[in-house]
C-alpha cells in the first residue's frame, strides 16, 4: 500500500519505518529541513533501540522516503497518517494547532478517488469529526467531489520498546464510521495481527477516549503504588512484599506497580492533563485524575527530600552524584523527567551535582545547561561525591561494583529512586541505603 505519514516525531518515524518494513511504500513528511536531511542520511532523529538499523535498511530499499513536501508525499497515498504533536496548552488541554493545520493541507492536496485519513496523534474526543469538517471545507472550496474517511487509530507505543510494540501490538484500535475504512485498515494491519491479537472496531469518539483512558489508568496505577510506598515508609512495611501480595491477585496483576520517583515522558503527564480538561469542558469532576497528577508531582520531590533530610536540611558544600537523567531507560527523552525536579531541588538546597546518563546528556544540557557537571562514566560521576542518587534504572547501573563505589564516594550513602538494589545486600556491603517504601535492613 502507498502511505503518507505527516510528522517525524516519535510516533511518525516509528510508524512509518515499520509500515515500510512490512513492504508498503511510505513517504514521511516534516517541515523541518534539517530533520529531513538527517533522516535521508539514515540517521534517526530520536534514540530508540533498533530504529536506526530499520530506517537505513528501508531507505536503501526505497520503501521509506522522506520529504518536506506534503503534496509529494500524498501523490499516490491511499492512507494518510496525521502524526504531529499535540503538546499541552496553558490550561492543560491538547494544543490542536498542528493537527488542524495538517487537516487543511490534506484537503488542499487530496486527489485520489478515495483516501483514508488516520488520526495517529493523541487527540481529544471529537477530533475525527473536526478533521472531517476541515478537509471537506477545503474540498468544497476546490469544487472537488472526492471521497474520504477519517479514522482514529491511537498509538500505544512505549519508548524504549517502540519497534516491538509496533510489530507485535497488544491490540489495534480502529475508530471509523464506514465499513470501507475498516476494511482498508484491517488490510494494512494484517501482517501484525497474525499472532491473534485483537483488532477492535469502534466509533471514532470511543477510539479517541480509549487512548486517554488507557494512559490515565496506567498513570493512576503508578501514582497509587507511589502513595502506598510512601505510607510503607511511615509504618515500616516493605512495599516490595506488598506489591507481590497485590499483584498475585488476577484482578490486579503486576505491571505498573513499581514505586519510584514518579512518571514522566511525553504521554502520561500530557494525556492525564488533557483528560482532566476534557472533563472540565463537559462539567465532570475528574477526582481520581486530579489526585493522580497531585501524587505524581509530590513523588518527584520525595528522593530529594530524603537526601536533604539525611544531611540535616542543608546541602551547602555537599556534592551529589546522579545516575540516570532520562524519564525512563532506553530513551533520551527528557520531557517531564523526574531527574529535572530532583536535581533542581538539590541545587536549591546548596548542593553541587555531577550526572551520568548513557544517552540523555545532550538533551539534559538543553534544559539544565551548565548548572551541573556531566560525566561520560558512571564511576567518574561518583568520584568524591557525598552521596549517589539513582534516578533512572538503566541496565548500566544494575550490576554495581560495590567496593569500587565505596572507594569513589566520600561517604557510602546511596539514594535509590527505583528500588534497584536489595536493602540487606547494601547494608552488608557497608552502605547507608535509602529507597522508596522499603525499610532499612
Amino acid at each position: 500500500m502507498n502511505i503518507a505519514v505527516i510528522g517525524t516525531g516519535y510516533v511518525g518515524i516509528v510508524t512509518g519505518t515499520i509500515f515500510a518494513e512490512q513492504g508498503n511504500t511510505v513517504w514521511c513528511v516534516d517541515i523541518n529541513e534539517e530533520k529531513v536531511a538527517l533522516i535521508k542520511r539514515g540517521e534517526s532523529p530520536i534514540y530508540e533501540p533498533g530504529l536506526s538499523e530499520l530506517l537505513t535498511k528501508n531507505i536503501k530499499s526505497k520503501t521509506f522516503n522522506v520529504t518536506t513536501s506534503l503534496a509529494e508525499a500524498m501523490e499516490s497515498a491511499e492512507i494518510v497518517f496525521i502524526a504531529v504533536g499535540t503538546p499541552p496548552a496553558a490550561d492543560g488541554s491538547a494544543d490542536m494547532t498542528a493537527v488542524y493545520t495538517v487537516a487543511q493541507e490534506i484537503g488542499k492536496n487530496l486527489h485520489l478517488p478515495y483516501t483514508v485519513i488516520v488520526d495517529k496523534s493523541t487527540v481529544p474526543v471529537g477530533t475525527a469529526d473536526t478533521v472531517t469538517h476541515l478537509i471537506q471545507k477545503e474540498l468544497d472550496a476546490r469544487g472537488e467531489q472526492l471521497s474520504f474517511d477519517v479514522v482514529s487509530n491511537p498509538e500505544f507505543l512505549k519508548e524504549g520498546t517502540a519497534i516491538k510494540d509496533c510489530l507485535y501490538p497488544d491490540r489495534v484500535v480502529i475508530g471509523a464510521y464506514s465499513d470501507k475504512a475498516f476494511k482498508v485498515m484491517e488490510k494494512l494491519y494484517a501482517p501484525v495481527l497474525r499472532t491473534n491479537k485483537p483488532i477492535l472496531f469502534m466509533k471514532p469518539r470511543s477510539a479517541e477516549m480509549t487512548k486517554y483512558a488507557a494512559n490515565s489508568m496506567l498513570a493512576t496505577r503508578i501514582s497509587f503504588m507511589n502513595e502506598i510506598a510512601n505510607l510503607c515508609d511511615k509504618v515500616n512495611a516493605d512495599v516490595h512484599d506488598v506489591r507481590l501480595g497485590m499483584g498475585s491477585d488476577s484482578r490486579i496483576g503486576y505491571p505498573f506497580l513499581f514505586p519510584g520517583v514518579g512518571y514522566g515522558g511525553s504521554c502520561f503527564p500530557k494525556d492525564v492533563q488533557a483528560l482532566v480538561q476534557v472533563a472540565k469542558e463537559n462539567s465532570s469532576d475528574a477526582l481520581i485524575l486530579n489526585a493522580t497528577e497531585e501524587v505524581n508531582a509530590r513523588q518527584k520531590q520525595v528522593l530529594a527530600q530524603k537526601v536533604i533530610s539525611h544531611f540535616g536540611g542543608n546541602l551547602n558544600g555537599k556534592h551529589i552524584a546522579v545516575w540516570g537523567l532520562s524519564f525512563k531507560p532506553n530513551t533520551d527523552d527528557m520531557r517531564e523527567a523526574p531527574s529535572i525536579i530532583i536535581i533542581n531541588e538539590l541545587l536549591k538546597a546548596g548542593a553541587t551535582v555531577r550526572a551520568h546518563d548513557p544517552v540523555a546528556i545532550d538533551n539534559t544540557k538543553e534544559i539544565l545547561g551548565d548548572a551541573i557537571e556531566y560525566c561520560s562514566s558512571r564511576y567518574e560521576t561518583a568520584e568524591g561525591a557525598d552521596a549517589l542518587c539513582l534516578i533512572t534504572e538503566w541496565g548500566d547501573y544494575k550490576n554495581m561494583d560495590f567496593e569500587k563505589m565505596k572507594q569513589q564516594l566520600r561517604e557510602p550513602v546511596i539514594f535509590d529512586g527505583r528500588n534497584q538494589y536489595e536493602p540487606k545486600e547494601m547494608k552488608d556491603a557497608g552502605f547507608i541505603y535509602y529507597c522508596i517504601g522499603r525499610p532499612k535492613a
